[in-house]
């Protein structure tokens, strides 16, 4: 076995006196998928938050690619990281957000190239290029100097997808991508991250309450409840076959 691209080590989180997350011990490999089920309040959002150093941990340690997240070395003692230590490791892991968060002065070609250009440095017409590959992928390259505001919701979601492949990350995180979407949007999202799921060789993780979707392209399930992981286990054991009273009560909500 491969070693984990991400592992998270005895991870707790509070805000203020509430402790969201218990002591959460995960590993995710290189390119497996995982998708993280719970109710409302659970902690799911604030686990990928935490990888992408929106939130920064009460106690634990996130380790990826071999690297501490939120620790570093200097002068022979561990302290806490730094920005530059942050953006390096962030650099690996793509987010798309459930509110999209694109910037409105600028075309979804210019949304795409941004933060290659001034992040990495990278050449301008070389990101262009992968840019507008990207949004072809998504299937908007007809939309290229159009402006989020002439876009739909799920086009405005699909974007957000192509940004986020355009940086190269090594991990994708999807924070309920679908929720703010009108229901007859929602299939168009969900076959692009299917189609990044089966041809993409980089880890993801999907915040979801989308039970069929998570079936289909999970390779591990995470159902997570009032701040621990309570059951996890390929799709098919945690959605289909789990005996948890409180996994059973939440699908019942979801599935009827």
């Amino acid at each position: 076995m491969t070693e984990p691209i991400v592992k998270f080590q005895n991870i707790h989180k509070s805000f203020g006196d509430v402790e969201v997350l218990k002591g959460i011990n995960l590993d995710i490999h290189p390119a497996e998928k995982v998708a993280v089920i719970g109710p409302s309040g659970s902690g799911k959002t604030t686990i990928i938050r935490m990888l992408m150093t929106l939130e920064e941990p009460t106690d634990g340690d996130i380790i990826v690619a071999g690297r501490n997240l939120w620790k570093m070395e200097k002068k022979g003692k561990t302290v806490p990281a730094n920005e530059n230590h942050l953006r390096e490791i962030r650099g690996d892991i793509g987010m798309v957000f459930q509110h999209f968060n694109l910037f409105p002065h600028m075309t979804i070609l210019e949304n795409c190239m941004t933060a290659p250009i001034n992040v990495k440095k990278e050449p301008k017409e070389e990101v262009k290029k992968r840019s507008i590959e990207m949004l072809e992928r998504v299937g908007l390259g007809d939309k290229v100097d159009n402006y989020p505001s002439q876009l739909s919701g799920g086009q405005k979601q699909r974007v957000a997808m192509a940004r986020a492949l355009v940086m190269r990350p090594k991990i994708m995180l999807f924070d309920e991508v679908t929720s703010a979407l009108d229901p007859e949007l929602v299939g168009e999202v969900l076959n692009v991250i299917r189609d990044i799921a089966k041809n993409d060789d980089m880890a993801m993780i999907l915040v979801t309450h989308e039970m069929d979707f998570a079936l289909d392209i999970a390779d591990k399930v995470l159902f997570l409840d009032e701040g621990i992981i309570a059951e996890q286990g390929t799709a098919s054991e945690v959605i289909e076959h789990s005996e948890n009273d409180r996994l059973q009560e939440f699908l019942h909500r979801f599935r009827g």
